[in-house]
This record gives C-alpha cells, structure tokens and sequence, in this order.
C-alpha cells in the first residue's frame, strides 16, 4: 500500500517543483517596476500574487497536520496591497513559502496521507488539501505568466512550447528519446 502513496508523495513535490521553476522563469525575465504593472485597479499585479501566493504558503504549510490551514495570524487582506517595491524582497517571501511548502511535503509519510487536517475550520482529506493547493498555485501561476507575457510581448521568452512549433518539438522530443536508448 506504501508504493501508491509514496510515488504520489513524490508526484507532488515534482509537481511544486515545476510550478516554482515556471514561475521564476517568467518573473526573472521582468523588471522590478514590470512586476507592479496592472491593466486596472481591480487587477493584481505579479508582486501581488508572488506575496499572495507566499502568505498562503506561510499559512497552510506551517504545522500542516496538526493547526488549522488559515492560520490566526494570517492577515490575507494585506497580501492584495501591493507594498513591496524591491524584487528582491519579493523574492525573500516567495523562497520563504516555498521552503515551507517543501519542508512539509518532504516530511509527510505514506500513513500521513489517510490524515485529515483542516482548512477554515473544515475537515480535508491530506490529499485533498494538498490537491487543493495544486490548484490554487497553478491557477495563480497561470495569471503570473499571462500578465507577463502580456507585458513582454514578442520579448517574452516562451515557457512551454511556442505557436505553431509542436511538430518541430515533438521532433526534438523523439530524437531525445531515440538517442538515450
């Protein structure tokens, strides 16, 4: 029984790994001012999403088994302002999340997964909570990304596989494969 959960276990921090790179990849490619544009006012900007998705982070990865996801101290409100200016404070708490977020799926064991835990005071499954944030990051990722791409335009460094390049990709992918048998 162990087998399932521990290739889920390591499915997931691959996974996070994933999403953390696409993101840096695509905010390293941004300037500092870049990073607080916004089409309006009622728009986040990349600086609020990277403190957004870092202060939930901060708040459902710390004593993940044992105290609520939405913990007391968690001011969510103050996560939309944007008021860090330098990138590299964003970047500060951004690592700091993510190290959270790490830490706790790297010590989680195979049993730990049949765990509940809470969330705003609801009962989740360990995986179900853990899915849930699979969806939050990669929801916030794709904002992150867009609204880079949108700012960048033709300078934008494509992430994933460029318009009307699949063949010559799949290409590249088959003689990959081809040469390392």
């Amino acid at each position: 029984m162990n087998n399932i959960e521990n290739e889920y276990l390591t499915i997931v921090n691959w996974q996070f790994k994933h999403f953390k790179e696409r993101a840096e990849k695509g905010i390293s490619q941004l300037t500092e001012e870049e990073l607080h544009w916004k089409p309006n006012e009622e728009s986040n900007n990349i600086a609020i999403l990277i403190k957004h998705l870092s202060g939930n982070m901060h708040s459902r990865w710390v004593d993940f088994l044992t105290t609520d996801g939405e913990k007391t101290y968690r001011d969510r409100d103050s996560e939309f302002v944007d008021d860090i200016e330098s990138k590299k404070q964003l970047m500060q708490f951004w690592e700091e999340g993510w190290a959270l977020l790490f830490h706790t799926i790297q010590t989680l064991k195979p049993e730990d997964l049949h765990k509940s835990v809470t969330l705003r005071r609801e009962t989740l499954s360990v995986i179900q909570a853990i899915q849930t944030e699979i969806a939050h990051i990669s929801y916030h990722l794709g904002q992150i990304l867009y609204i880079g791409k949108q700012i960048k335009d033709k300078e934008w460094d494509i992430l994933s596989i460029p318009k009307n390049r699949s063949k010559e990709f799949n290409k590249t992918i088959a003689k990959k494969h081809s040469d390392t048998y």
